[in-house]
């Protein structure tokens, strides 16, 4: 007999594309959110002219919102970051669309470049860095809008990877 999960045999749902519905207008579940991510992120002509760049704080612009939801766009200069920090009551998907941004949980630290996504529920803890040294853009969409951002001690995110060890 076989105790394999679904899961275990279909792998994580958001790394295979034909598995996620088409976004409708306005999306109401977590695929659909990510879906919304993703088809902003393949077309640069929705945010590509909007992006700038500021060396002294992180710069962001509201993109689109819709019922209950806001989509965000930041920028992230290196040596930048967010943070140790929640989202409140909001859910979120974080999509990198250029360069690469570190982001850090108390399970450790993982390098997300282009393309890569982060879905979080709320009260996920985590921070945002630009460890690189080129710039990166990244796509924020909340579920619902973002009202509260409680920030919180390091010790929250602190990386238990070994000295040395390459972010996952």
């Amino acid at each position: 007999m076989n105790s394999d999960s679904d899961l275990q045999i279909a792998g994580d749902i958001l790394e295979v594309p034909h598995l996620l519905q088409t976004p409708r207008e306005h999306p109401a579940t977590v695929a659909e959110f990510v879906g919304l991510a993703r088809s902003i992120a393949a077309d640069r002509s929705q945010w590509e002219h909007l992006v700038r760049y500021d060396t002294t704080s992180r710069w962001y612009h509201r993109l689109r919102t819709g019922p209950g939801y806001e989509v965000w766009l930041l920028s992230w200069v290196p040596g930048q970051g967010s943070g140790v920090h929640d989202h409140g009551r909001s859910s979120g998907v974080l999509t990198v669309l250029d360069g690469t941004l570190t982001e850090r949980t108390e399970r450790g630290a993982r390098a997300l470049r282009a393309g890569a996504q982060r879905v979080f529920a709320p009260g996920y803890v985590h921070e945002v860095m630009n460890d690189a040294l080129e710039p990166a853009v990244s796509l924020h969409v909340y579920y619902p809008g973002l009202t509260e951002m409680p920030m919180h001690t390091a010790q929250h995110c602190e990386a238990r990877t070994a000295p040395g060890a390459v972010p996952a």
